[in-house]
């Protein structure tokens, strides 16, 4: 991936979004977001960010200018600054768009992207929808904290990950609740949000995404 820049001066989207669909994936810390994703790439093939994965990488990219911001914000569990992210998703949608993917959804300059664990704050949603690309709709992933939180604890024995400890899952849910439900809401004011209630078996959830990604694309369900 290209390292981040610093040149953010755009006034019109990088991408057009009649060509390129671009859905947010929301949901807090352990609603299944990254595991639904994986399912919905091998249903419709899209190509799956993740903000998270794309920031964990570049702090671990030799020579990142970001990458000790970027491992305090998430061991602290707050947010990253948005040029910061934002730019490694464009980089990303650029290097995949470059790729030459194959499918209905990749032909004469088109894409389709899910962005799982952004926009996560307000000024996120509104800088990526006039920078990058407009985006089409969102999925949210809504269930409990305490199916939330035994999924985290369940994952951290093999994920490695430094922030699935108890402390910094809850600044995360501090951070989700403060930050993210505005994003939502905001975006529910325009009709653009899915709610799927994401507390059941992988596959009970999958079912209901898959309906619903088949209908923001007009497919017969």
């Amino acid at each position: 991936m290209p390292p981040v820049s610093d040149n953010d001066s755009q006034t019109t989207p990088v991408f057009d979004n009649s060509k390129v669909t671009v859905i947010f994936v929301l949901g807090g810390p352990g609603a299944g977001k990254g595991t639904q994703c994986d399912l919905l790439v091998d249903d419709f093939g899209f190509c799956h960010l993740s903000a998270g994965d794309l920031l964990r990488a570049e702090q671990n990219r030799e020579g990142s200018q970001y990458g000790e911001l970027i491992r305090t914000c998430i061991r602290e569990g707050t947010i990253v600054p948005m040029e910061v992210t934002i730019k490694l998703l464009e980089n990303a949608m650029t290097a995949a768009l470059k790729e030459g993917r194959s499918g209905d959804g990749w032909k004469d300059g088109k894409g389709r992207f899910l962005i799982d664990g952004f926009p996560r704050k307000m000024d996120q949603a509104l800088k990526f929808d006039q920078a990058v690309c407009l985006s089409s709709v969102v999925i949210f992933f809504s269930t409990t904290e305490d199916v939330m939180l035994s999924r985290l604890l369940q994952r951290s024995k093999t994920s490695g990950r430094e922030d699935d400890n108890i402390e910094s899952i809850k600044k995360r849910f501090r951070t989700y609740q403060n930050d993210t439900m505005p994003v939502i809401e905001y975006y529910k004011s325009y009709n653009k949000v899915e709610v799927i209630d994401s507390s059941g078996t992988i596959d009970e959830v999958h079912k209901q995404t898959n309906v619903v990604v088949k209908r923001i694309f007009s497919l017969d369900a």
